[in-house]
C-alpha cells in the first residue's frame, strides 16, 4: 500500500510541477547594458550587426533598445537573429517605428524556445526603411565587451556592443532523470520497508513498526489530547474558533496599514504577500510555544501512567496544525479578493504543510526536552521567536536587506517555507526543485535532531518533573 501511494504521489507531483521540473531561468541570461550612444538612423542601406555567443540552453526572447530623439518617427525596422555557421534565420520580426518610444524595447519572442544555441556564434542584424530625420536609432554601450563579441555599423567595426538583452532557460538535471530518481528511491524505500517487516517478525526492535503500532494502540488517547488542547485554547471565548480566522486577518490589517503607508513597500498583492508570512510564522510560533510545555504540563500523567512520551509534543503540534489549516481559509478569501486566482500549483500546498509540520515538531521536541531541565527556556524562547520573526521577510521584501547581511536569510529555514508559499499562491507556479530539497532538508534535519535529543533524555524526565 505504501509503495502504491509513493508511485501515485510521484506521478501527481510530476504533473503539478510542470515546466518548473524541467527548466529554470538561466543565470547566464544577458542583462540589458546601459545605453551610452546611438548608432545610425535606420534608413535604407543602413545596417547594424552584433556578433556574439550566448551560454543559454534555451532562448526565449531578445530585446533591443532604441533612441527616437523624442520625435514622431515613421517607417519600419527589421530585426533578425541569424546562426553564423549555417546563415539560417532563427528569428525575424518587423516593427513599426512609430510605436517605439525613447529608450523603449522591441522584443523578438521565440515560440517555441530556441534550443541548441549554447556557445553557437550568432548575429543580430538590424535594417530599416525610414526616411532620414524620421528614423529610430539602435542604442549601444561603449563599455568593454566579452571576448568574441563584435559590433559593426554599416560594415565598420565599432567599439562597444549593441544594447540588447537575452532571456533564456537551462535544463534541470532532476527533470531529465526524474523517473530514474523515483525508481531508485522507490527501491530504497521498498528495501527499508521489507527490512523493517522482517526485523519486526523476528522480534527485533524497529522504530518504524514500533511507532505505527504505538499510534494505533494509543489512538484514543491521541485524539483526546488533541481535542483537549484545541478546545482549551478557546475555552470560555465568545467567538471561539472564529479567532483562527480573525487573528491572522487583524494582524494583517494592522501591519498592512503600517508598512504599506509608512514604509511604502512596493510589493504587488501586498495583503496576500503579508498574510502568507503571518499564517506560516504564527503556526510555527504557536506550535513551538505549546510544545515547549508539553512534557512539563503533563507531569501528572507522565509520572503515573505509561504512555510513549513523544505523544505529548506530537499532539500539541497537531492541535496547532488544525488552527493553521483553518487560517488558510481567510488566506484563500483575501487572495480571491485581491485578484489572485487558484492554479494547479496550489495543489502542491500539502507538501509545504508536511514540511513545516515536521520542522516545527522537531524544534518543539528539542525545546520540550530542554524545558524539563531548564525552566527558563520558556522566557528565552519568547525573545528568540521575536528575533526570528524580524529575521523572516514577513512584512518586508528581502530586497531591502543590504548584501552584507542578506546571507542571514539563507540560514533561516522559515525563509524557504514562506518563499515556497508565496511562489505557489502569488506566482501561481511550482518553485524550482532546489526549493523542494531545501524545505524537505530543513524539515527532516530538524525532526531528526529533535527526536534524537528527546529520545536520549526522555528516561530522565520523571526525575525533574
Amino acid at each position: 500500500m505504501l509503495m502504491i501511494c509513493y508511485l501515485g504521489l510521484s506521478g501527481i507531483f510530476y504533473v503539478l510541477m510542470g515546466e518548473q521540473l524541467h527548466v529554470r531561468s538561466s543565470n547566464e541570461s544577458r542583462a540589458l547594458p546601459t545605453a551610452q550612444a546611438g548608432t545610425t538612423e535606420m534608413v535604407p542601406g543602413a545596417q547594424v550587426v552584433d556578433e556574439f555567443t550566448l551560454d543559454l540552453q534555451r532562448l526565449n526572447s531578445i530585446s533591443v533598445q532604441w533612441g527616437t530623439f523624442y520625435r514622431q518617427n515613421e517607417g519600419a525596422v527589421t530585426v533578425k537573429l541569424i546562426s553564423i555557421p549555417t546563415e539560417e534565420v532563427l528569428l525575424q520580426e518587423t516593427f513599426d517605428a512609430a510605436t517605439v518610444e525613447e529608450g523603449g524595447l522591441t522584443t523578438l519572442v521565440a515560440d517555441p524556445a530556441l534550443e541548441g544555441i549554447s556557445e553557437l556564434p550568432l548575429r543580430l542584424e538590424i535594417t530599416g526603411n525610414s526616411v532620414s530625420g524620421s528614423a529610430i536609432v539602435p542604442m549601444i554601450s561603449t563599455e568593454p565587451v566579452e571576448d568574441g563579441e563584435t559590433l559593426y555599423v554599416n560594415d565598420i567595426p565599432v567599439e562597444g556592443s549593441l544594447c540588447f538583452s537575452a532571456e533564456g532557460q537551462d535544463y534541470l538535471w532532476i527533470g531529465r532523470n526524474y523517473w530514474s530518481v523515483v525508481g531508485i528511491s522507490g527501491l530504497c524505500l521498498g528495501a527499508y520497508l521489507l527490512r523493517s517487516y522482517f526485523r519486526w517478525k523476528k522480534g527485533l526492535p524497529n522504530i518504524l513498526i514500533r511507532s505505527i503500532l504505538a499510534l494505533g494502540k494509543y489512538n484514543f488517547l491521541f485524539r483526546q489530547l488533541v481535542s483537549r488542547d484545541f478546545k482549551a485554547k478557546y475555552k470560555r471565548s465568545v467567538l471561539g474558533v472564529c479567532w483562527s480566522f480573525l487573528n491572522p486577518l487583524m494582524t494583517m490589517l494592522v501591519q498592512y496599514a503600517v508598512f504599506s503607508n509608512l514604509f511604502r513597500f512596493d510589493i504587488p498583492n501586498y495583503p496576500v504577500y503579508l498574510l502568507c508570512g503571518i499564517i506560516l510564522f504564527n503556526f510555527f510560533s504557536e506550535a513551538c510555544g505549546m510544545t515547549l510545555v508539553s512534557i512539563v504540563g503533563n507531569a501528572s500523567l507522565i509520572t503515573k501512567v505509561y504512555v510513549p512520551k513523544y505523544i505529548y509534543p506530537v499532539t500539541r503540534t497537531v492541535s496547532s496544525l488544525i488552527n493553521f489549516l483553518i487560517a488558510l481559509i481567510p488566506l484563500a478569501i483575501v487572495a480571491l479578493i485581491s485578484g489572485v486566482y487558484p492554479t494547479k500549483a496550489w495543489l502542491l500546498f500539502p507538501f509545504l504543510i508536511i514540511c513545516i509540520f515536521l520542522f516545527t515538531l522537531g524544534v518543539g521536541m528539542f525545546l520540550s526536552t530542554i524545558m524539563v531541565f531548564f525552566r527558563d527556556t520558556q522566557f528565552l524562547w519568547g525573545i528568540v521567536s521575536m528575533v526570528w520573526m524580524y529575521l523572516t521577510p514577513i512584512f518586508y521584501p528581502e530586497s531591502i536587506l543590504p548584501p552584507s547581511i542578506a546571507w542571514v536569510l539563507r540560514c533561516n529555514p522559515l525563509y524557504y517555507f514562506v518563499t515556497f508559499a508565496r511562489t505557489l499562491i502569488l506566482q501561481g507556479e511550482s518553485p524550482d526543485p532546489v526549493t523542494y530539497v531545501q524545505c524537505l532538508g530543513f524539515a527532516v534535519a530538524a525532526l531528526a535532531v529533535g527526536a534524537w535529543v528527546f529520545r536520549r533524555r526522555q528516561d530522565a524526565f520523571v526525575l525533574f518533573l
